[in-house]
């Protein structure tokens, strides 16, 4: 499996896919979080909170990831490079989780340099430090769920089609709807707003965020990953039989 890892984060980094993603992902996050006019803006805000970042960042991620993924196995098919990847001596859930990984690590990457906005916020606090590290840590701790979340989907997508569009917009599709979809729907179905809220992302997201980490909260995500990751290990079975 390691590598199959290596594999995925030479090829990242082998082009400009890495590196684009790494840029389109901190460039977005800074011009609504310190240049462009709007709720998003931490220096408007007044206060020394990252909650504009969390609340911004999942959405970027509901498009970038994809673009990540889009390729993993829909470029392996077009080139008809699959029939051999599945003939190394990887078992294909192994080959799945290599996928998973690479994809997961380049967008980890993508996120460490914001630590650099929790350094900032916190000297710019009146008094200075006045930071709630707290929810910030939990926060970011959501964001490592959320991005393993949507890296299984857009893996599975992949999975399913030989055409990376088709994959990106599957994909975004069904990260927007686990993200926000059930939230959205409890709105529309009031009786069963509770359930419906916590079978979505956004609900054990927000969570998170309040600073306390629910093993219920985990479990969710946890499963969401498992679920999807299991979904295309039974797409490349069925396409290896």
């Amino acid at each position: 499996m390691k590598s199959i890892i290596l594999r995925e984060i030479k090829s990242f980094f082998g082009s400009t896919i890495g590196y684009l993603v790494i840029a389109i992902f901190l460039i977005i996050n800074g011009l609504f979080l310190w240049v462009f006019e709007g709720d998003y803006n931490i220096l408007n805000t007044g206060f020394a909170d990252m909650t504009p970042f969390f609340t911004l960042t999942p959405w970027i991620l509901i498009f970038l990831i994809p673009a990540v993924t889009m390729r993993s196995f829909s470029d392996e098919k077009k080139q008809g490079t699959l029939e051999l990847l599945l003939t190394k001596p990887l078992s294909i859930s192994q080959i799945v989780n290599g996928k998973f990984l690479g994809a997961l690590l380049l967008i980890v990457i993508a996120l460490v340099p914001t630590l650099i906005y929790v350094k900032v916020i916190y000297d710019l606090g009146i008094p200075e430090g006045n930071l709630d590290m707290g929810s910030t840590i939990g926060s970011y701790f959501g964001l490592l769920f959320l991005i393993a979340a949507y890296s299984a989907i857009g893996i599975f997508t992949s999975s399913i089609s030989d055409n990376q569009i088709v994959s990106f917009i599957l994909s975004v599709f069904l990260c927007f709807f686990f993200y926000f979809g059930f939230d959205g729907l409890s709105t529309i179905i009031p009786p069963f707003s509770g359930v419906l809220s916590s079978l979505g992302m956004l609900d054990h997201f927000k969570s998170m965020g309040r600073g306390v980490i629910d093993t219920r909260d985990i479990i969710y995500f946890i499963s969401i990953t498992v679920l999807f990751l299991s979904f295309t290990v039974y797409q490349l079975k069925s396409l290896k039989s």
